[in-house]
């Protein structure tokens, strides 16, 4: 069954004046479905909130709206709501009003519009709250009055520009679940904003990855995790170890003066590439026992594991998490396994990225299984 898109983009470019804020944005957002925008500031994560929304318009290229071309349709007439950073409320209205905003701007009738602030106070859970003023709210609170008065309207699309950077961590992490959960009963598509990639990976179903007005990478949480294709993309989505190799031949790499099996092909032979290995993917050992040895510089307990920090024979720089402590100026072994070195080929583009990985995808999945690889 083919998915309905709601939202394409081809080409599209933003520029003011001679600064290029957006270059050759394309990408499709299917109905029902969480979306990230992941990127540091400024990087154009809210200019494509806005040319969504109407409120700019691009440069160059096509945007189109449930299959219509955008630009045909005024901001008003799009079926698509913000939710801003700063919430955007009437402190001089209550909640009820707050919320009923946009039905009374529609002229929507007196009993449909009750009917309707009711269902989306109940849904953000705020049922009893619509004669309580917004002063009097707390950030949790005005940041769901804030999402009711959007999907009181029904939109399409929701768009969330950063919503939860106002609140402090223990309330951000609970909105996380609650929109997750929201977007799912209500079905509808959300475009979400984020500097914050663990945000990203807790709530989306798949993340664009920006930088200077581009995306470099699109996928699922796991995809993009577990395969980052270039060091931007590794640094930016968790910790990453990150050290220089060579790919010796097919599933085989050097680095750290040493040559490992991997299940990473499709590149020249003696081809410098960079080796991401994940912290957690780390096994602290003896030295005698592992397959790379460091020397301990610094721990941290981090309170579900240790971080430990050293340096190999070649000075590359290594991050273990682990529930095994140490002690600095301690030699110790790390151990891993050929589906935890994850490689970058230097310069590799998106869609080259992807053949490569789906060609030998195979090869993963069989040393996954206990298989191996052959040589």
């Amino acid at each position: 069954m083919t998915e309905e898109i709601i939202v394409s983009f081809k080409q599209v470019e933003k520029k003011y004046e001679e600064e290029s804020v957006l270059k050759d944005i394309t990408f499709e957002l299917e109905k029902g479905k969480f979306y990230t925008l992941l990127g540091p500031s400024g990087c154009g994560k809210s200019t494509i909130l806005n040319i969504i929304a109407g409120f700019t318009e691009p440069s160059e290229g096509l945007v189109n709206l449930n299959g219509e071309n955008a630009a045909k349709t005024p901001s008003e007439k799009r079926k698509v709501n913000t939710v801003f950073q700063d919430y955007a409320l009437f402190p001089n209205m209550n909640v009820f009003d707050n919320v009923a905003f946009g039905l009374k701007m529609k002229k929507i009738n007196k009993k449909e519009t009750v009917e309707k602030v009711k269902t989306a106070l109940r849904l953000v859970r705020l049922t009893g709250y619509e004669k309580r003023e917004i002063s009097e709210m707390s950030g949790g609170q005005k940041q769901r009055v804030a999402i009711a008065r959007a999907i009181v309207n029904e939109p399409d699309v929701l768009l969330l520009d950063e919503p939860l950077s106002a609140l402090d961590l223990k309330l951000r992490t609970e909105m996380q679940y609650e929109l997750r959960e929201l977007q799912r009963r209500l079905g509808i598509t959300f475009l979400f904003v984020t500097h914050d990639q663990e945000e990203a990976l807790a709530m989306s179903d798949e993340i664009m990855v920006m930088k200077d007005g581009e995306i470099i990478q699109t996928g699922t949480p796991i995809d993009i995790y577990d395969e980052p294709i270039n060091r931007y993309v590794a640094d930016f989505i968790g910790e990453s170890n990150i050290v220089e190799g060579r790919m010796v031949s097919d599933y085989q790499v050097s680095f750290a003066g040493k040559s490992f099996v991997c299940v990473d092909g499709g590149m020249n032979p003696n081809e410098k590439v960079d080796v991401v290995i994940r912290p957690e993917d780390l096994t602290l050992t003896d030295a005698t026992l592992g397959q790379i040895q460091i020397t301990v510089e610094t721990q941290l307990f981090r309170g579900v594991h240790y971080e430990i920090v050293g340096h190999d024979l070649d000075a590359n720089e290594w991050m273990i998490h682990s529930t095994r402590k140490s002690e600095p100026g301690k030699v110790v072994g790390l151990q891993f396994h050929p589906e935890d070195i994850h490689i970058m080929r230097l310069g590799e583009t998106e869609e080259a990225f992807d053949e490569r990985i789906e060609q030998y995808a195979s090869v993963a999945d069989a040393v996954e299984k206990g298989g191996g690889v052959d040589g």
